[in-house]
């Protein structure tokens, strides 16, 4: 397959470098130095991945021949940039101020963002104020958020990483945040234990409120409602939505006035900035806190839209994605925080970038020349290094993103020790790095009168790249900041492979067969049903699972 123009000089800078170790590369103070970048009071160090300052240039290059530059702008001038679903692609204007200007259509979508931002400030500070009264009078303390995917994981993410910051976990103080997600009967179960149907408020997340799963769980938890309640009619005090289907939600009984909306042009990983993420973020912490996560992001899109390449956050990061990817052809990358508040930032960047990069074919529907999307997978430090550290350092390659904080939302300092809990933490945050990349030779270990028969087993290859991230504290402005940071950095990979970053055609064929086996299940329960339509291993299993 002929490669596209850039890819060829690409791949020669790679055949060049390959034979150079990351030890030698990190000699060269001047490069080093290149590969420290600030924005504000975030910083990048990329210095330990496998790359010089020539090799860079040619990914800039490479960016420029992709004219990334050109479809940035047009994404945040509200350009149909989706072109297999003929939307534009705004997450950005969720997060703008009141006074911005961005035209879809050549009309300003702004106002009505802040209509509904408005709307759902009245609405959760009614709530939190206990005016908003529950069916039985009672004020509603307890939230229970149903959806799934976009409309699930990076919500989630934010309210686990705040819970945990002073300021936030006291405006939450008394109050409770839930999700249901799963269809499967034991999430509900979890997610309404402990619960009393009197003080809890359901907010269903469903666009046009036909998602299979979610329509399924929003059902169960509102005959769970009208059950504990003894009336249908305490609905419109418990329930509200997130939705445009205001016909569905009006049938299932919500009141009109507590259906949140959002638009077409805000993709379902992309929604935490909507409805789907502020109404239930200002329910638990209040729209204060929610407000500087939206300032925070915004700062990050002003920084992607302006910066020059080489001081571009979300460029650099998505650069080097391609560059691990697709030219140095390695097909995993660890995510790794050094902070247990992100203990599920992971999961939502698995979907942002794996939804939104396992592409096959370019925007032209050719296949790629290169490899795209890599396996992403991670988890808080120290927690990894005892569980998937031995197989980085010592098993395959996998490219690694270490995200630290200057400082803890819960600092502890014990007499006597050496260092903060903090401190140790982030010894190991600023020590992996550096084993990854220089590991240890059989010289070093001989030095050291290691066994001889213990020297291959204790030997690390090093040459493993990773870049370092770190911030100054886990709070809302700065979750603002790093979301929209890992937002920009898959558009750019997309942008470079060119390929539609903002579809996602892939999650549909399961769902189709899935609704043929919700069919055929629904009629074996009954009576004989016909398992003709289905691969023969299939049917002999649902057979086996229909066993009494």
């Amino acid at each position: 397959m002929a490669m596209p123009n850039g890819w060829t000089d690409a791949f020669a800078e790679a055949e060049r470098l390959k034979g150079t170790h990351l030890r030698t590369l990190l000699k060269d103070q001047a490069r080093n130095d290149s590969m420290f970048v600030t924005f504000g009071d975030m910083t990048l160090d990329y210095s330990r991945e496998k790359v010089d300052t020539k090799a860079m240039d040619t990914l800039f290059s490479l960016a420029k021949t992709a004219d990334v530059e050109g479809k940035k702008k047009k994404m945040f001038e509200g350009v149909r940039i989706n072109e297999t679903e003929g939307r534009p692609v705004l997450h950005v204007a969720l997060r703008s101020p009141r006074d911005a200007k961005i035209e879809v259509d050549g009309k300003n979508v702004v106002p009505e963002v802040w209509s509904v931002l408005d709307g759902m400030k009245a609405f959760s500070e009614k709530v939190r104020s206990g005016e908003w009264k529950g069916y039985t009078g009672k004020p509603l303390t307890d939230v229970v958020a149903i959806g799934i995917g976009g409309s699930y994981l990076g919500v989630e993410f934010v309210f686990e990483a705040l819970k945990t910051d002073p300021e936030a976990a006291s405006a939450a103080s008394g109050r409770r945040l839930r999700f249901l997600a799963n269809v499967d009967p034991i999430d509900v179960k979890r997610a309404l234990d402990g619960l009393s149907a009197e003080t809890t408020l359901v907010l269903v997340v469903s666009k046009t409120f036909t998602t299979a799963e979610t329509m399924l769980n929003a059902k169960t938890v509102k005959e769970w409602l009208i059950k504990e309640l003894g009336s249908p009619d305490c609905v419109a005090k418990h329930v509200a939505a997130c939705s445009t289907a205001l016909d569905k939600t009006a049938a299932f009984g919500i009141d009109s006035k507590n259906v949140f909306g959002f638009w077409d042009w805000v993709g379902g990983r992309f929604s935490c900035w909507s409805a789907v993420g502020v109404l239930p973020l200002s329910l638990q912490y209040g729209f204060g806190i929610v407000s500087k996560f939206l300032e925070g992001g915004h700062e990050m899109d002003k920084h992607f839209l302006t910066a020059a390449p080489q001081e571009n956050l979300p460029m650099l990061m998505g650069l080097l994605s391609v560059w691990n990817t697709s030219i140095l052809k390695y097909e995993g990358c660890a995510v790794l925080p050094y902070c247990q508040a992100l203990t599920r930032f992971v999961p939502h960047i698995q979907q942002l970038d794996m939804e939104s990069n396992g592409k096959g074919v370019t925007m032209g529907g050719k296949p790629v020349p290169v490899g795209t999307g890599a396996i992403y997978f991670g988890e808080p430090g120290t927690n990894g290094q005892h569980s998937f550290y031995q197989l980085m350092h010592q098993g395959r390659t996998i490219p690694a993103e270490f995200i630290g904080f200057s400082a803890s939302q819960n600092p502890i300092e014990l007499p006597g020790e050496a260092v903060s809990n903090h401190d140790e933490l982030m010894s190991n945050f600023f020590a992996q790095p550096d084993a990854l990349a220089l590991g240890k030779t059989a010289e070093e270990l001989k030095a050291e009168k290691v066994p001889d028969n213990l020297i291959p087993h204790k030997t690390f290859t090093g040459d493993r790249p990773s870049l370092s991230l770190l911030l100054p504290i886990c709070n809302a402005y700065t979750l603002g900041k790093l979301l929209a940071l890992y937002e920009h950095r898959t558009a750019v990979q997309g942008w470079v492979w060119d390929i539609n970053s903002f579809d996602q055609w892939g999650v549909e064929l399961g769902k189709v067969l899935a609704k043929q086996v919700r069919g055929y299940l629904s009629e074996a329960r009954k009576r004989k049903a016909d398992d003709s339509g289905f691969l023969k291993p299939t049917s002999k299993m649902m057979a086996k699972y229909l066993e009494k």
